[in-house]
């Protein structure tokens, strides 16, 4: 049966010739459409059944019955569903992470590169990435050459609808930065602020909830903040070395000193550190000048390899680290996680 037009249903609101007419932009009005919809219904039920106290008009009786007919029809494809939440795409799972902390309920959610046991580097983009980049309003992703795969891809999907927030951006680094920026806690902060910022103009109707939720996520690093000043007053001033400088901000945080940077810069651009850089990194372990090794669990370079070999060989303290976050984790006990290795990987009476 064809469905009825409100415009038809609006003459049979109310009862009687002194009947009350509610139009259906002031029903919805009343507490939700499902509501609504329900004392829309109510309504024009009695008043359409009312034949058996009246006596209708030659053809009335047919053109009740053909109102309510439709009037099911009409209210069954009605649409009462809530909108759809707003997509993010997220190029890294950390920063997809802090995304759904702030977006909630209100925002669906799909991060890219999330499999902490895939090299990111040898990451290839696939034809669902492009899709998913072309129906998302809002992008998130690291910038300074960490993931320049993602800037062509918003080059080949412009939108003039989409939001892209370019998290390096947020806190002033550039290219040549160490492009790490997500273990360094004010990164996140100042995600987490303008993800609170950009959804609340999106979708004011929830401009409450993500507010709150911003709140929530600040509180929430408070104690990964203070165990990084608990180990600052411990280690500062300790040295340790990695193969590549994916902890640099944590060490920084922390106050140590880092050796074999030169090392660290040639494997992560995958190019050959120098022999000289070679043996000095060499002789650290051999003679425990570096007192722990960080080393990159998430990619395989064989002289970070080696490294990692005569480090365990001469009894250095090994801590692996990844650039993705690990399944099951959200972002904060992922970062309490990388400090306690730390903190485990040198007892207190290894401090200087």
């Amino acid at each position: 049966m064809d469905q009825i037009p409100f415009t038809v249903l609006i003459p049979y609101f109310g009862g009687g010739g002194g009947g009350r007419v509610e139009p259906a932009a002031r029903l919805r009005g009343r507490g939700g459409n499902a509501r609504s919809l329900g004392f829309v219904l109510g309504l024009l039920r009695r008043r359409l059944l009312r034949g058996s106290a009246t006596h209708p008009a030659p053809g009335e009786k047919l053109l009740r019955q053909t109102i309510l007919g439709g009037l099911f029809s009409t209210l069954a494809t009605m649409s009462i569903a809530q909108p759809d939440p707003i997509k993010i795409v997220a190029a890294e799972n950390f920063y997809g992470d802090v995304a759904k902390q702030i977006g909630g309920p209100d925002v669906a959610v799909t991060s890219i590169l999330n499999n902490p046991d895939q090299d990111p580097h040898l990451f290839e983009v696939s034809p669902s990435v492009g899709r998913d980049i072309s129906d998302a309003r809002i992008v998130i992703y690291n910038g300074v050459d960490y993931d320049p795969w993602m800037e062509k891809l918003l080059r080949a999907a412009r939108s003039a609808n989409r939001k892209t927030i370019v998290v390096a951006d947020l806190v002033g680094k550039k290219a040549g930065d160490n492009p790490h920026i997500w273990y360094e806690l004010a990164t996140m902060s100042a995600l987490a602020k303008a993800l609170s910022d950009t959804l609340s103009i999106e979708d004011p109707a929830h401009r409450a909830g993500y507010e709150g939720r911003l709140v929530r996520f600040e509180e929430s690093v408070r104690p990964i903040l203070a165990k990084i000043g608990e180990l600052h007053r411990r280690l500062a001033g300790t040295s340790v070395t990695a193969t590549e400088p994916v902890f640099g901000y944590v060490f920084d945080a922390l106050g140590m000193q880092v050796r074999n940077r030169a090392f660290q810069l040639a494997v992560m651009n995958n190019t050959e550190p120098s022999a000289s850089d070679v043996a000095a990194f060499e002789s650290d372990l051999k003679t425990h000048q570096g007192k722990l090794l960080i080393y990159n669990s998430q990619a395989t370079d064989p002289i970070a390899d080696r490294m990692r070999k005569i480090a365990k060989a001469s009894g250095v303290p090994l801590v692996g680290a990844t650039e993705t976050e690990p399944a099951g984790e959200n972002y904060q006990g992922w970062m309490t996680s990388v400090l306690d290795a730390i903190d485990q990987a040198l007892p207190k009476q290894q401090t200087p």
